[in-house]
């Protein structure tokens, strides 16, 4: 990523206009982040360019991210600024995943070639063979605009919250929500602001729906794999020769170990989500940083893009490092 920022054009031109700026200005932020002119010349002159990326890693690592002329600040800050957004976003996705893939996969694996086990699959294939942009843009235009022809009280299309409201109840804050956690649902309790809450809670549905149906379909089929799986095993056979009830057999032993794929997927879903929902968060005008990664590459804002390239990459290595501790835990014949 940081090849291809830097041979797109001059990465001088992120920072500083060379046009109006002044010789003195350009080669103190030359020196400064270690940009090497031209841009070009990446791979002739490569002394100059790894030491320009040896700054850019030891900046990443000491929070110096660079400035993002799109959200008129640092990287670290625009990034930190909208994460808790998408973290709110992200466990409303997972909630829902959770809630209703396991579910359906469970019905699914258990009845078997039967029709509620084919409706549960065709439910998952078309979750995941669903566009995320259609599915956005559809849900917007029934639950926004048909409901309001209707007559039905719609739910909101776009942002974390209403502005014009929060002003009435925090006139000095120019529609921005007091920030305690960031993120609005939780904040809204904090303040005791009952009014709110409902209204940041209406604005999360339909972007949380979005992002959970794709990953509602995969957690549905990996958990009807996991429940055929371990319904073929012999200790289900030896319960059911017991004269245990079908009841206790499915949920005490079989749900158990069927669980241990599909939590541990869960986590990696999760991971992806925290990375940001680019197209959601986009499509919803979310205040995430998703969205916020979205603008950067249409403004060619190449540091804010490399920040979220960079963070998105750590989320997903420190869930998989967790996810495989989890699974060890949960599962004792792969302990090492």
């Amino acid at each position: 990523m940081f090849v291809l920022s830097h041979v797109i054009s001059d990465p001088i031109d992120l920072y500083i206009s060379p046009k109006t700026a002044s010789p003195g200005d350009i080669a103190a932020l030359r020196a400064h982040y270690g940009l090497c002119t031209p841009s070009t010349d990446f791979l002739y002159n490569f002394s100059c360019n790894a030491k320009s990326f040896w700054t850019f890693t030891v900046g990443l690592m000491t929070g110096d991210w660079g400035y993002s002329q799109l959200a008129k600040q640092a990287v670290y800050t625009a990034i930190a600024l909208r994460f808790p957004n998408t973290l709110e976003l992200a466990i409303a996705a997972v909630i829902l995943t959770i809630g209703i893939g396991i579910p359906l996969g469970i019905v699914s694996g258990v009845r078997n070639g039967k029709w509620a086990d084919h409706a549960s699959r065709i439910f998952a294939i078309v979750g995941v063979s669903l566009p995320v942009f259609w599915l956005g843009l559809v849900l917007k235009i029934f639950f926004f605009y048909d409901f309001t022809n209707w007559g039905i009280p719609a739910l909101p299309s776009g942002g974390a919250y209403d502005k014009l409201l929060v002003i009435q109840y925090f006139p000095a804050t120019g529609g921005i929500l007091p920030r305690i956690t960031g993120i609005p649902i939780i904040d809204t309790i904090l303040l005791g602001n009952g009014p709110l809450f409902v209204n940041a809670l209406g604005h999360l549905v339909l972007p949380a729906i979005t992002l959970a149906f794709i990953s509602i379909g995969n957690i549905t089929r990996i958990m009807r794999s996991s429940m055929l799986e371990v319904l073929r095993q012999d200790y289900i056979t030896l319960a059911r020769s017991k004269g245990l009830s079908e009841r206790v057999v499915i949920y005490r032993h079989a749900l158990r170990n069927a669980l241990v794929p599909t939590l541990t997927i869960s986590g990696l879903i999760f991971a992806g989500l925290l990375g940001g929902a680019p197209i959601t968060e986009f499509i919803f005008q979310w205040p995430g940083i998703g969205q916020l990664a979205i603008n950067g590459i249409l403004s060619n804002d190449i540091a804010l893009v490399l920040g979220y390239v960079f963070i998105t990459t750590v989320i997903i290595v420190i869930a998989n490092l967790v996810v495989d501790i989890l699974y060890a835990y949960m599962d004792p014949r792969v302990r090492y």
